[in-house]
């Protein structure tokens, strides 16, 4: 049996090691080592590798035969991923307002009050992980709305792999004023209690950002 201080030291460097592969730190192609990355990060081997298989698993690294490799994502995924969100996401807009409570209407006009805040507050590429962070903050709260654990376990993880282009898109302020924009009509629509109107608003919020990604150029 695994120690349970060892797996909660491998969620931990999981979650540091996929936000800084998907947020460009390590870029697509560089090799890693379990030793290299145990130094890196002050700890054992045993977690590390823990967390490393985890990454093969969801493909961010490979195990190339010459070392671990940076998979990362490629722009083709992330609009792969964006048309499976299509699919899904008016699902989400509908069983958030049929079941969203005023407490979570509250923070959820807490949160878009702070992205407007950062986006409005001089040039969106200084305060791009603000927003970014705001945006994360309120689709998983949408998620959590839906009362289903099993669309929650889809699509965060799916949102969460878009950081590196997320961030890239609201770093233009017209990008960041459109989403922010799309963000309280959903917001407004989850408020009314509207079903088809929060499917709606959510699937053209869904389908912009797609259209916005394809504009961007792909990163390494």
């Amino acid at each position: 049996m695994r120690d349970h201080r060892t797996i909660s030291i491998a969620d931990q460097i999981f979650e540091q090691l996929e936000r800084e592969i998907l947020s460009g730190k390590y870029k697509r192609g560089d090799i890693l080592s379990e030793q290299r990355l145990a130094e890196e990060l002050g700890v054992s081997r045993t977690p590390v590798r823990e967390a490393i298989r985890r990454l093969e698993q969801e493909h961010i690294l490979d195990d190339s035969g010459k070392g671990l490799t940076v998979v990362g994502i490629s722009k083709a995924d992330m609009l792969d991923m964006y048309d499976i969100r299509i699919m899904l996401e008016g699902t989400i807009g509908e069983r958030a307002a049929e079941n969203i409570t005023d407490d979570e209407l509250k923070r959820m006009g807490d949160i878009l009050d702070l992205q407007k805040y950062y986006v409005e507050k001089g040039d969106p590429k200084d305060n791009a992980d603000n927003i970014k962070d705001l945006d994360s903050q309120f689709h998983e709260l949408l998620y959590t709305c839906c009362r289903s654990q099993a669309y929650k376990d889809v699509l965060l993880p799916m949102h969460r792999k878009m950081t590196k282009f997320r961030k890239a898109s609201v770093s233009k302020k017209s990008r960041a004023q459109e989403s922010l924009k799309e963000h309280f009509s959903i917001y407004e629509a989850l408020k009314a209690r509207d079903p088809k109107l929060a499917k709606e608003r959510i699937i053209t919020h869904t389908i912009d950002a797609r259209d916005r990604i394809k504009d961007l150029p792909e990163t390494d």
